[in-house]
């Protein structure tokens, strides 16, 4: 992501898993430890996905330092695609090798990497339990993402072509979960990088969001991109 980004090696449920770390550059500690996961593997999804790496922007801007790893598959990581189970033990392994004690956790993922977030969150338990969650144009038109936290931030791009907006709603709706949505933005979130970064650190300072299950982002600053 930049000339600061150091590439490392993990131990993994089946070899070895790539992953890439990212520090905020401050005087402090990082608040905490943020590990993001990236879209379907089989469609070409790694983890220099340039949603992923917004989201890792937005993480490392409010102060925590990022993970960013490859599915079992993908450049150095050894295995092969597992249908999101495996790759959700791919996520708990990485969480594990680069968590401190008493380090607070934050679990982000962008399609089918939001689907696999939400299965690693189901995972843990007590004083390992996420602090919060973020899930980005989620994959929930094909499996359904386990339960989320109330304080989970859900984005979606209004024309997406990928995952209908309506098959994220129908999972959101029995959960009175709030969706932000980006009016215009397709999946891939084409020319409104920024704007999704921006969305993400602002969202953080009101972890305690409405009640109802669909919000809609302020009107962008300039017409998106299609693709």
């Amino acid at each position: 992501m930049n000339a600061q980004t150091q590439r490392l090696l993990c131990t993994g449920p089946v070899g070895m898993i790539e992953c890439a770390l990212d520090i905020p550059v401050a005087s402090t500690a990082p608040r905490g430890l943020a590990v993001i996961a990236h879209p379907h593997p089989l469609f070409g999804g790694t983890m220099d996905n340039k949603v992923v790496q917004t989201m890792a922007r937005a993480l490392l801007q409010l102060g925590y330092s990022c993970v960013r790893f490859n599915f079992r598959g993908v450049g150095a990581t050894e295995g092969s695609h597992a249908d999101g189970l495996g790759e959700c033990e791919d996520m708990l392994a990485v969480i594990a090798a680069h968590r401190a004690p008493n380090l607070p956790l934050v679990l982000a993922g962008f399609s089918f990497g939001a689907y696999v977030t939400t299965l690693a969150a189901e995972k843990l338990s007590g004083d390992d339990r996420a602090e919060r969650l973020i899930l980005v144009g989620p994959s929930t038109q094909r499996a359904t993402p386990a339960n989320v936290p109330a304080n989970t931030l859900v984005i979606h791009g209004e024309t997406d072509e990928v995952v209908p907006l309506s098959a994220t709603l129908n999972w959101a709706r029995p959960q009175q979960l709030p969706v932000v949505v980006m009016p215009g933005v397709g999946h891939f979130f084409h020319g409104q990088l920024t704007p999704l970064r921006d969305l993400i650190v602002r969202s953080w300072h009101a972890p305690h969001a409405p009640s109802q299950a669909h919000l809609q982002a302020p009107p962008l600053a300039s017409p998106p991109s299609s693709r």
